[in-house]
């Protein structure tokens, strides 16, 4: 039998009573209070995520920028440093290992943040393609990863607005972070990527802002009414 990965968070859930289930490897909440309540505290207001089950993967060197345009759909000359970028790690036929979200720190040195089913497979497709001058590396471990959602989430958490695809170091009630402009519901949101063993006191400081704990059923149903894909599911290799 499969043991389960459990995220850093994985002690707030039990206490919240959410209901646990095997999702990519990983023991996760589908949900709390149920799908529906979920879905539209989100639509309404603001709810978050544990999605720590997501890959960190970094890309660094003074050829990291060549190496990914290489391997990635997306130009990655259309961003910069503070900007992120919606791609596909895709194959030598065209078929999509991945899609992913690459965040550019400087400009040699990039963040993708993947899909938790898919993270052992991006790390060693892009590894086996490594060039001169160019690093990969999973970070995976080092970080906790909270999906804010909804169209009161910077309010709630008392930052200021910003641009879509946008990234910028900050901080919640102290708690050092990387703000990033994105999301999987279509809502106004952000996710937070902080060290793992600050995870769960920044969960506990986002939900006494107000968040809605929220489980993957609502980040399905949510993803589907703006007709986001899932890899593995609506996309593939194949």
């Amino acid at each position: 039998m499969q043991t389960l990965l459990r995220t850093p968070l994985y002690d707030r859930h039990v206490q919240l009573g959410a209901r646990l289930v095997p999702f990519a490897g990983w023991e996760m909440p589908v949900q709390y209070q149920g799908v529906i309540p979920e879905h539209l505290a989100v639509r309404q207001d603001c709810g978050v995520f544990d999605v720590s089950h997501m890959g960190e993967l970094e890309v660094e060197g003074p050829r990291a920028r060549e190496l990914l345009q290489a391997l990635l759909s997306n130009d990655l000359d259309r961003i910069e440093p503070g900007k992120a970028q919606y791609t596909l790690l895709t194959n030598e036929e065209g078929g999509i290992v991945d899609d992913l979200i690459v965040y550019e720190r400087d400009p040699e040195r990039f963040l993708l943040i993947v899909n938790a089913s898919n993270r052992e497979a991006d790390f060693a497709w892009i590894r086996e393609r490594e060039i001169s001058g160019s690093t990969v590396r999973d970070v995976s471990d080092d970080y906790a990863l909270l999906a804010v959602q909804g169209p009161r989430s910077f309010e709630r958490l008392g930052l200021p607005g910003a641009h879509a695809f946008t990234f910028a170091d900050g901080e919640v009630d102290g708690i050092a972070c990387t703000v990033n402009r994105t999301g999987y519901t279509g809502e106004l949101g952000c996710e937070l990527l902080v060290e793992a063993d600050r995870g769960a006191e920044l969960w506990d400081r986002v939900l006494g802002r107000g968040a809605v704990p929220c489980g993957l059923g609502a980040r399905d149903t949510l993803r589907l009414e703006v007709c986001y894909p899932l890899h593995g599911n609506d996309i593939g290799p194949d």
